[in-house]
């Protein structure tokens, strides 16, 4: 089974590059303290890599 990780939001994406809202809209968070769980795949770990001083990382269950 693979890894969980739960991302939540913490900051704001105004002022930020369009490049890093685009990222945080396609990891699904809208808006502040909003929270999704995602597979710890390579692709999504990147992206949150990219954008890793907005948002917070969790190991989900």
């Amino acid at each position: 089974m693979a890894k969980k990780i739960k991302v939540t939001l913490v900051k704001s994406v105004i002022g930020q590059k369009p490049e890093k809202k685009a990222t945080v809209r396609s990891l699904g968070l809208k808006k502040i303290s909003s929270t999704v769980v995602h597979e710890a795949t390579p692709a999504i770990l990147g992206m949150v890599n990219s954008v890793a001083h907005l948002v917070k990382v969790e190991e989900a269950e």
